[in-house]
């Protein structure tokens, strides 16, 4: 059951999720801005100077403008050919490329494929070609609509799981309050059933039937401490297993249709697990009565225990229709059936008390079509 401690995490999580989105966004975005500023800076430098060259006859401002533009175009890969196909010029390439000749010119053909070359003509007989590169703000900028797809992707992903969380941990609470009300509606009633046993027996009455009576007042008091516990943590001791194994079959062996052969394999030592003996006893009813209901009332069940040297292990075996192995994990989902009626709750507990309050593993070992169905729970010793 999620706490209300574990819910506060969540939202604080997701929040703290949705920041950071934002937080990247906004700094990447920034970041894309300051670099277009120095660019267009740049860009004005260079006119600038242009313009001072234009006007002035004074060589050196030719020199300066010259020098400011190779300065100023550092960050855009660039070579030049001339007419045959020679390299004549390289700038800002990589060094991997531009020590080798070989790499150097597969380069070339990537510069060639990128761009449309420049023609640079010296002379009628002496034309050279630029080819040129995108730089690396182009590069990310080109980039920069998949980023922002993906980032409103995942912030949409992160509302989404916040709402979707916020729906589970309403249910949930809902499911425990009309657990612990049906507790307590049950309370009343068995009170007086408790009461009216006392006075059969001081009735003429057969006492096997007041024991068995008494019996399934003592299994409704069970009920009704299960679902109390529904919405709390539950308080685990140290048990033994075989002894509540052997206590639950006891009681389902009595209860059923004599066309089911119950078996049990249990070891005679004592195997100490920390448990709770109601949340345990439910686990292993509701594998037992999906075993008979998967057999239609007739088969074979058995229940094994064994150990191994830090879990111990308890295998129901039915021999019912079977389950495909594409669901083996969707049986476990909360109102998963396969009949007309019910709600498709018993497996779903059985693995939140296995799973969530004892630490364990609970799963379908193995099932085949027309032969049977093994489930499985992995328990840790003392």
């Amino acid at each position: 059951m999620i706490t209300s401690n574990s819910r506060n995490i969540s939202k604080g999580f997701i929040v703290a999720a949705i920041i950071l989105i934002l937080l990247l966004l906004f700094w990447n975005s920034r970041t894309f801005l300051q670099r277009l500023q120095k660019v267009e800076r740049d860009n004005m430098e260079i006119w600038a100077q242009s313009q001072k060259s234009f006007i002035s006859e004074n060589r050196n401002d030719y020199l300066e403008l010259n020098l400011l533009i190779h300065t100023s175009y550092n960050h855009i890969p660039m070579m030049t050919v001339d007419q045959n196909n020679e390299i004549t010029l390289k700038a800002n390439i990589p060094n991997k490329y531009a020590e080798n000749e070989t790499l150097l010119k597969e380069y070339l053909g990537k510069l060639m494929k990128e761009n449309p070359p420049i023609k640079i003509k010296i002379t009628d007989d002496n034309i050279h070609y630029l080819y040129y590169g995108a730089s690396p703000i182009l590069t990310k900028l080109k980039y920069y609509p998949i980023a922002i797809v993906v980032v409103v992707l995942l912030l949409g992903g992160v509302v989404y799981s916040f709402f979707v969380t916020s729906k589970i941990s309403e249910q949930n609470k809902l499911w425990a309050g009309m657990a612990k009300e049906t507790a307590h509606q049950i309370g009343t009633p068995l009170s007086s059933l408790v009461g009216w046993t006392e006075i059969l027996k001081t009735e003429n009455v057969d006492p096997s039937y007041i024991e068995e009576m008494l019996k399934d007042i003592r299994r409704l008091e069970v009920i009704t401490e299960r679902f109390s516990k529904i919405g709390s943590a539950p308080k685990l001791e140290p048990l033994d297993i075989v002894r509540e194994t052997l206590d639950a079959f006891n009681y389902l062996e009595s209860r059923h249709s004599k066309l089911i052969t119950f078996d049990l394999d249990l070891p005679e030592n004592k195997i100490l697990v920390l448990l709770n003996r109601q949340l345990y006893g439910w686990t292993i009813e509701n594998l037992v009565k999906n075993g008979i209901d998967a057999m239609k009332g007739k088969g074979a069940l058995s229940i094994k225990l064994f150990e191994e040297k830090q879990y111990v292990k308890i295998q129901v075996i039915d021999t019912g229709s079977g389950i495909p192995k594409r669901n083996f994990n969707t049986i476990f989902e909360p109102g998963y059936t396969t009949k007309t009626r019910g709600w498709g709750l018993g497996l779903s507990l059985a693995r939140r008390i296995v799973e969530e309050y004892h630490n364990g593993r609970i799963k379908v070992k193995s099932s085949e079509k027309g032969v049977g169905t093994t489930f499985q729970i992995s328990l840790e010793k003392l």
